[in-house]
């Protein structure tokens, strides 16, 4: 077997420095293009790759970084994995994975044992959460002793550490609103879970554009749901049983409008003909239901590429200066204009990230129109 090369073996075959082969490897600009080009060149003619696990950045640092995610079958997991992967590209870290089953997802402890490993195994500088769920407490814990942490979005409130997320209330609010505007009035509410923190802000969003028209929400036309598959069936059935039915649903996300889609087929019920209905999400079947979701774009990709870059500008950072000067570094994100700044002492960042409407085909104006 050929032997297997070292930095300094292609130092000493550029005829250049160990710190010079570095700072190529970790993409550093203040290289001369000249050398940047002859080093890639022997490091090509030598099929020399780099031992991650063993490389280190400056300080010690490790070059990895580790993404703890739940289940890549989740619909909106393609695009914010494509966001975090578009930021990593361009820097001198490497992506590695933790997937988190459904069964673990529930249960704190195997959270707890899973960011364990990543820590004891000495292989990331810093954790990437993608809805942590139970584990945020101990991710609190490890932020606030100074190591770095992301969160993307999550079901609880957010604490010290930084925070990416969108806003479900105001999308929430949009949508309601854009079914008012239709001229409906009894417009009914599937709830997602009721420990989510989403789900909570949707309601309110709901709740919000109903008073603004002098209408209070309704509690007969509010039902529980979930996020998942088929989590939404019973309700859509029973508001499409009333005697006195709603002429619109909003639904917690775009899975539990498919159910009230498919309930409303069951019984003979046009949409958007006799009912309307609008989701939350937009995940890629929306576009090709029957008929097409009217729905809350989340900026799943957005969310995935500034949570990158919070985290990337923590680790330009000594540990002790972590918590305050995200800002300062050349990863820092651009911040939504309603966001805190990310520099203010003691105050937690929490980026929250505009949704937008999606006009498909599953509403219609409601016969009678009232202007709002």
């Amino acid at each position: 077997m050929p032997k297997k090369l070292t930095i300094r073996d292609i130092a000493e075959l550029a005829g250049v420095s160990k710190s010079t082969v570095s700072r190529v490897l970790n993409a550093k600009q203040d290289v001369d293009p000249a050398t940047r080009e002859h080093i890639l060149k022997v490091i090509e003619e030598h099929t020399f790759v780099l031992d991650m696990a063993a490389s280190k950045l400056a300080g010690g640092r490790s070059r990895l970084i580790g993404s703890l995610i739940p289940s890549l079958a989740w619909p909106l997991m393609p695009e914010i994995m494509r966001g975090i992967s578009e930021v990593v590209a361009q820097s001198p870290y490497e992506l590695i994975l933790y997937s988190i089953t459904h069964e673990q997802v529930h249960h704190d402890k195997e959270q707890r044992d899973i960011i364990s490993r990543i820590l004891h195994s000495n292989l990331a500088s810093g954790i990437l959460a993608v809805f942590p769920g139970p584990s945020i407490c101990y991710l609190t814990e490890l932020y606030e002793e100074g190591f770095p942490v992301v969160i993307i979005d999550d079901r609880s409130e957010p604490t010290s550490v930084p925070w990416v997320s969108a806003d479900n209330r105001l999308g929430a609010h949009a949508a309601t609103k854009y079914l008012l505007q239709l001229g409906h009035r009894r417009i009914a509410h599937i709830q997602g879970p009721a420990d989510y923190r989403a789900s909570q802000e949707r309601y309110l969003g709901y709740c919000d554009a109903l008073q603004e028209v002098g209408l209070a929400p309704d509690p007969d036309l509010v039902c529980p749901g979930g996020f998942t598959p088929t989590d939404g069936r019973s309700a859509a059935s029973h508001f499409i049983t009333m005697p006195n039915r709603p002429t619109a649903i909003f639904a917690s996300n775009d899975h539990v409008a498919y159910d009230v889609l498919a309930a409303a087929d069951e019984h003979g019920i046009r949409v958007p003909e006799q009912l309307s209905v609008v989701g939350f999400d937009d995940i890629a079947p929306s576009s090709y239901s029957r008929p097409p979701l009217t729905t809350v774009r989340q900026p799943f990709y957005e969310m995935g590429k500034q949570a990158t870059e919070m985290l990337l500008a923590l680790l330009e950072r000594p540990s002790t200066q972590r918590r305050l000067q995200i800002a300062d570094s050349p990863y820092a994100p651009e911040i939504h204009p309603k966001a805190p700044q990310l520099n203010q002492m003691h105050s937690p960042t929490r980026v929250r990230m505009s949704t937008n409407l999606v006009e498909r085909s599953s509403c219609s104006p409601y016969k009678g129109h009232i202007d709002c």
